[in-house]
């Protein structure tokens, strides 16, 4: 009997929705059109992305001429970050970004320096939310972009979104968020949190991967980063890739739906997870703030054992996990998001991501908390 592997990587990535595979099906062969094509079956694929763009932006409460669907969220991210300090630069070079950003985000903003513009990175609070003086006092008249992650991707700290939109408007600045880890399982209303561009995920949420969206507020400029064929109103050339729209948007359809009861059943299972960590084996933290965050997320700290160790020896027992994040943990160096949190560089390295989802169960809960108690006994040098 194949022996089950318990999964708790959901922040990295999900698995297909059976439902979300169902709607994408015929896309892949039926009706397999270009949706810039004229003839019926282009026609077939551009009333399907339409439709699509139509739902989505139903969910964050926005036009669907809004909505730009893109190849990833990292691309969604460089689009932003590049795009809008392109579009801005004759109003001034000075870009804001957390010290809580993914990797996408950060390296994007770095990038610009080349290109002359200014870049400063607003601290965090131990807690692991964006220090709302500092950015406060950052904020300048040459300041032509924030950028402020929604769900710290590491962590789960939600952000003071609202209040970080509301001071940009007053300022005139550009907001985006990233909003990759918030999106499906938080409600979003883009106009009421004064969001101008916003980023999200299709395999964040049981959709296929490969395909993203950036959410671009009507009248907010974006100079484009690829050229050519024109779609998504010229904005990001390239042909369509509908099955992943279809099954992005029928995922969205399904969080929707059952929001309310992710959030309860996978939230539980989580704070069980938390508890006998705490309550079993010794020196264990939890990096972030327990009360502001996203109910699937639970990061770790097991001091005096290396996390990478620990994750392997976990993956060895068939329970999957990782040390951050998944578009990072090939780099062995200390999260740059524990790090601004207060934690030294060996805490850091000595922490673990558990990341929740729909499929997980109480008995997954029971063998990873087994296997956690052994794995970390023997790893502190002690032997049963």
């Amino acid at each position: 009997m194949k022996k089950k592997i318990v999964y708790l990587d959901y922040a990295s990535t999900t698995p297909l929705d059976k439902g979300v595979f169902l709607a994408m099906k015929k896309y892949f062969s039926d009706e397999f059109g270009n949706s810039m094509s004229v003839h019926t079956f282009g026609r077939n694929a551009s009333v399907a992305i339409e439709e699509s763009r139509y739902k989505i932006a139903s969910f964050l409460n926005c036009r669907p001429n809004e909505i730009i669907f893109t190849g990833s969220a990292t691309e969604s991210n460089n689009f932003a970050i590049k795009g809008a300090a392109l579009a801005y630069k004759d109003k001034g070079n000075h870009i804001l970004i957390s010290s809580l950003e993914h990797p996408s985000v950060y390296e994007s903003a770095f990038f610009l320096k080349k290109l002359g513009f200014e870049v400063e990175v607003v601290k965090s609070t131990l807690d692991g939310i964006v220090d709302m003086d500092d950015l406060k006092r950052k904020i300048k008249k040459q300041t032509i972009l924030v950028s402020v992650i929604f769900v710290n991707n590491e962590i789960g700290t939600i952000q003071p979104i609202k209040e970080i939109g509301q001071m940009c408007k007053s300022n005139g600045i550009i907001f985006h968020t990233d909003a990759v880890q918030a999106f499906g399982k938080i409600k979003i209303d883009v106009k009421d949190l004064n969001i101008d561009l916003l980023t999200a995920s299709s395999h964040k949420i049981y959709g296929p991967k490969g395909c993203a969206l950036l959410y671009k507020k009507e009248g907010v400029k974006l100079e484009p980063l690829l050229h050519g064929g024109g779609q998504e109103n010229g904005l990001r050339s390239s042909t369509a890739n509908t099955p992943a729209i279809v099954g992005f948007a029928k995922a969205v359809e399904i969080c929707e739906r059952r929001m309310e009861k992710d959030k309860k059943y996978i939230g539980k299972l989580r704070d069980l997870l938390e508890e006998n960590i705490l309550k079993k084996i010794k020196d264990t933290q939890i990096n972030g703030a327990r009360n502001k965050r996203i109910y699937n997320i639970s990061n770790i700290l097991f001091k005096g054992i290396d996390g990478e160790t620990l994750m392997i020896g976990l993956d060895m027992k068939g329970i999957c996990v990782s040390t951050g994040s998944a578009c990072s943990v090939t780099k062995l160096e200390p999260s740059k998001t524990l790090l601004s949190i207060g934690l030294n560089k060996r805490d850091a390295l000595s922490s673990i991501r558990f990341s929740l989802g729909r499929e997980n169960t109480k008995s997954d809960i029971t063998k990873v908390l087994k296997t956690l108690e052994k794995l970390t006994y023997n790893l502190r040098g002690r032997r049963i």
